[in-house]
């Protein structure tokens, strides 16, 4: 049985599920958005993210992350195209922000002390004394990967096209639309829904439990590693301080905030501020002394977060009698290190649905 399928969406997690899909040649994959890569546009999450491999799922949902990993770990050693660097990531946490996990920004596992992730990558260590952060009381270090997305969203969709995938833009304003898009004229049996932030609004979805979680970052051409990735700051629920070098000269992103509700798509100026007071207070060395005068920017950037309530939505739903839905939506802020085995659950729900219509034939 061939499958006609069409991916909504061509962010990460859009262009994943459909890489992975065209794989197996029964399937024909069409991959129809609004925004591609090469676009910045404040609906359209994936180029504005870090990005890189911190998990965040706790233990009992791990495997879209794990299974992830050794993907990105292939590419970087592998495929030098596709924009992706090792780099020591250092886990910085205070105890204040372990007691009081009401007030935590990110609701996962990162800065547990004793995470499931520590096996999954080989160098994982936990930090002495001397080598934390001042203002924080324990952490952790590892070798993980940061992504240029500039370069990788390219790659990516190059991937696409080289595996067969036909990809169009379109504005839908409803799911439905997707079954009659396919670049084979034919309706489409298998729908699968990768529209991040819009399936808030995206009709027969009307995900009310969606909501931005908007992340205000600055850019800068210093250079600084490892990656830095703490629990709280004292500026307070909302803010937080991560930095990140991509790779192939892409800058080092400075971060950052996690704030769940706020449309607003444009910088504010004094978050900007506190952001790059608090990099230099932790890393001198990336001004060169100078302190925030030190900072070479590149650009102030906002992205919105797919936030979800119940977190991710991987699931299959039935549209009519003839054609079904793989929802793919809900990953906040782990898009990327979700991706792969995020896509290899649509390809497990799409074998799945294909074999429930096998049956009544």
């Amino acid at each position: 049985m061939t499958n006609t399928i069409v991916v909504v969406g061509a962010g990460v997690s859009g262009l994943t599920s459909a890489l992975l899909l065209s794989k197996n040649k029964a399937n024909t994959v069409t991959v129809v958005a609004k925004h591609m890569p090469g676009d910045y546009d404040i609906e359209y999450a994936s180029p504005f993210a870090g990005a890189n491999i911190v998990p965040m799922a706790t233990k009992e949902n791990a495997r879209w992350e794990s299974r992830s990993w050794p993907v990105f770990k292939r590419l970087t050693e592998e495929v030098p195209e596709a924009g992706i660097h090792f780099q020591k990531c250092h886990i910085q946490r205070r105890d204040d922000d372990l007691r009081n996990t009401a007030n935590a920004t990110f609701p996962d596992s990162t800065f547990d002390p004793n995470p499931w992730y520590k096996d999954l990558f080989d160098d994982f260590r936990e930090h002495e004394p001397s080598e934390l952060t001042p203002g924080y009381d324990s952490g952790c270090q590892y070798t993980a990967v940061c992504i240029n997305t500039a370069i990788y969203l390219p790659w990516l969709l190059g991937q696409c096209l080289k595996s067969g995938v036909v990809v169009k833009r379109a504005i839908l304003t409803d799911i439905r639309d997707a079954k009659q898009l396919s670049h084979t004229g034919n309706a489409a049996n298998i729908i699968v829904n990768a529209t991040g932030l819009g399936s808030l609004k995206l009709g027969g979805v009307l995900d009310t439990t969606m909501a931005p979680a908007r992340g205000q970052v600055v850019l800068v051409r210093n250079e600084s590693t490892p990656m830095l990735i703490c629990s709280g700051t004292p500026d307070g629920r909302g803010e937080e301080t991560y930095l990140m070098q991509r790779a192939a000269g892409g800058g080092t992103i400075l971060g950052g905030t996690y704030d769940i509700g706020n449309w607003e798509s444009q910088p504010d100026p004094n978050i900007a501020t506190r952001i790059m007071q608090r990099v230099v207070a932790a890393r001198p060395d990336i001004a060169g002394g100078k302190g925030v005068a030190g900072l070479s920017v590149v650009r102030h950037a906002v992205g919105l977060r797919p936030w979800r309530k119940a977190g991710l939505r991987l699931e299959e739903e039935r549209l009519d009698d003839e054609t079904w839905i793989v929802h793919n939506y809900g990953h906040s802020g782990w898009g990327y290190q979700g991706s792969y085995g995020c896509a290899e659950g649509v390809v497990e729900l799409v074998d799945k649905v294909t074999n429930v219509a096998k049956s009544k034939l």
